[in-house]
């Protein structure tokens, strides 16, 4: 018995995580090792979040759209959302994006607050807050940035997933724990505990 078309997988690419950051501009992959989610991890994450019939999966504060990227070709039976404040790296994720021909992506410009999290499945969240914490590198100075912002955005996040359904998952990344709800179980923790992956019970 021979596969039909829509039943083949297109093979999966091999980059490694330099060669993946090398679609970004030097300003951008001068940023990947503090900001972006590396490669390996993309991967890990993406295997976790996408269970289900063509699961919708967002990542909330997605910067240059890497994670996205490397899980949709990764896993082309999954859609994956990004959302981001700052246009010009919602621009960068678009040009790679196209020139990788990825069809499973969307990047939204907008604040994650804004969003209705019940059009999506599960979520990822590489602490895209932590900027705004005193002493922490920043992407850029185009956002206002205070301690009280870390702690509202983990609040609204909080409760944001409080109202997630049996079966939410999520992946953090990097993360103080402060955005998750206790009915959010963590299941397992990879890449020296900076990995850790919850479902809602």
């Amino acid at each position: 018995m021979h596969n039909t078309d829509s039943e083949i997988t297109p093979p999966r690419p091999l980059y490694t995580n330099e060669q993946f950051d090398a679609f970004y501009p030097e300003s951008i992959r001068n940023l990947s090792n503090r900001h972006w989610t590396p490669l390996h991890v993309a991967k890990k994450a993406a295997a976790f979040l996408a269970k289900g019939r063509n699961p919708r999966i967002l990542d909330i504060g997605s910067g240059a759209g890497k994670f996205c990227l490397v899980g949709a070709q990764h896993r082309p039976k999954a859609l994956f959302f990004g959302v981001k404040q700052r246009q010009s790296l919602i621009s960068e994720a678009e040009k790679v994006r196209r020139a990788l021909n990825i069809k499973n992506v969307s990047f939204i410009h907008d604040n994650f607050s804004r969003l209705d999290f019940s059009q999506f499945d599960h979520f990822y969240f590489y602490n895209s807050f932590y900027e705004n914490l005193r002493g922490t590198e920043k992407i850029d100075d185009s956002m206002e940035f205070s301690s009280d912002l870390y702690y509202y955005y983990s609040r609204y996040l909080f409760k944001k997933l409080e109202k997630m359904p049996t079966g939410t998952r999520v992946a953090t990344f990097h993360s103080l724990e402060d955005e998750m709800p206790a009915g959010f179980q963590s299941i397992g923790l990879e890449e020296n505990n900076l990995l850790n992956f919850w479902i809602r019970i």
